[in-house]
């Protein structure tokens, strides 16, 4: 069930920029802490991190950058399951609420078949449901701070001395997945989904599921690559290199498909579909696209740099453009 005090944050009304996130690498954990203070130091409202294997843990240098930033949020998009027993990612995440209170959004999801069986030997199994059992797991020790739970994939019994009251987040895909979001979560965090997709499948199945429970409609985080560049065959080159694995995964390939960019049997993604998913450009043209987008009824942006020649020059450039929306 929704919590009373994300209903009324959702309530409150947001400038452009508190609803355009950047995203942070981490490939080096001094660096992104860095990058963090920077950007803050810029005008961005919101940080998003992944967490891939095996780069440096995202919520260790959201501990760090809480400790030397001030007001700028964070947030994970986001932490794989299947590895991390929500207790233990719990005291995680009371680390990061404690040096930066209030200031961070919790984003997690099953990861895909892959990487939890080819990397981490663990199989993917009932994905959803895992997901569902996992948040709820999580909203009682997060929130109630109290916890006694015995299920079909944890059994748990404890209690936490204060509770962080940290918005929970889930990734989404598929419709199911969205219907799932708007029935238990805080927000839904899409990863490479064609914008169309998400207004006319995605948004339709989380105010499904919202309905179902009978509370408001969550936050739908939409995911979107940028590169700041004018020269269409560079920023093909450059979406190619940094997005090609999705269309050898099943799932993404799949979704592909439903939002009308089937890919080829190799897992080739088709330019069009990078024209889809990329938005390019110089500053004014991207601030223009970014404008639009949250127009069409997506309630935030998480903006990824896709990086065509230079990934200071560009990372910084992009951080400027959403410090000034």
């Amino acid at each position: 069930m929704q919590n009373q005090d994300t209903k009324v944050e959702a309530s409150k009304p947001q400038t452009t920029r508190e609803r355009v996130g950047l995203v942070v690498s981490g490939l080096d954990a001094a660096a992104a802490v860095a990058a963090i203070v920077e950007a803050e130091a810029e005008g961005v409202r919101l940080i998003w991190m992944t967490q891939s294997t095996p780069l440096p843990d995202a919520l260790g240098i959201f501990a760090a950058a809480g400790a030397k930033t001030s007001s700028v949020r964070m947030g994970t998009a986001v932490v794989p399951t299947f590895p991390r027993n929500p207790l233990a990612l719990a005291q995680q995440v009371l680390t990061v609420s404690d040096l930066a209170p209030q200031r961070l959004r919790l984003g997690i999801g099953p990861s895909h078949r892959p990487i939890m069986e080819g990397v981490y030997g663990v199989p993917l199994t009932s994905p959803l449901e895992h997901l569902r059992e996992y948040v709820s797991v999580l909203r009682a020790i997060l929130w109630e701070g109290e916890i006694d739970h015995h299920g079909r994939f944890f059994n748990i019994h404890t209690k936490l001395t204060r509770t962080p009251r940290t918005p929970i987040l889930i990734s989404a895909l598929r419709e199911n997945a969205y219907r799932l979001a708007g029935e238990i979560s805080d927000g839904a965090i899409s990863w490479v989904c064609p914008v169309p997709y998400l207004v006319e499948k995605a948004l339709p199945a989380m105010r499904e599921g919202a309905a179902q429970s009978g509370r408001p409609v969550p936050p739908l985080i939409a995911h979107i690559p940028v590169a700041l560049s004018q020269d269409r065959q560079s920023v093909l080159l450059a979406a190619r290199h940094r997005l090609c694995m999705y269309g050898k995964l099943p799932f993404y390939a799949s979704m592909f498909a439903n939002a009308g960019f089937p890919v080829s049997s190799d897992g080739t993604m088709s330019d069009e579909l990078f024209d889809s998913l990329v938005i390019s450009g110089n500053e004014d043209t991207i601030r223009a696209r970014i404008v639009d987008m949250l127009a069409q009824g997506l309630d935030e942006l998480l903006v990824m740099p896709v990086v065509v020649s230079d990934a200071v020059g560009e990372q910084a450039r992009l951080a400027r453009l959403i410090g000034q929306l």
